[in-house]
């Protein structure tokens, strides 16, 4: 699980732990008792942030405009189609 610096906290990473996710997280700067962390996939976190960025471009997807699950889903299926041939 890629989490964000701010969710750094040790109730977080044992929460994520404890439902059988590795935490992809880099310890603060002042924390006694850093840990490891795969770096080049938290190098990544960037990618996914970026999706989000360009499926909020899609006003539907934002605002939520559909009151069923499915058609919800199937525009984000569309919204993610056609940002993959673009």
């Amino acid at each position: 699980m890629v989490m964000d610096r701010a969710y750094e906290g040790d109730e977080t990473r044992q929460l994520a732990l404890d439902l059988g996710f590795t935490p992809v997280v880099p310890p603060l700067s002042t924390r006694v008792e850093p840990w490891e962390y795969d770096r080049e996939l938290y190098k990544r976190r960037n990618e996914i942030e970026r999706l989000f960025r360009r499926l909020k471009g899609f006003r539907r997807i934002f605002s939520r405009y559909e009151k069923l699950d499915v058609i919800f889903l199937g525009f984000i299926l569309f919204a993610l189609i056609f940002d993959a041939l673009r």
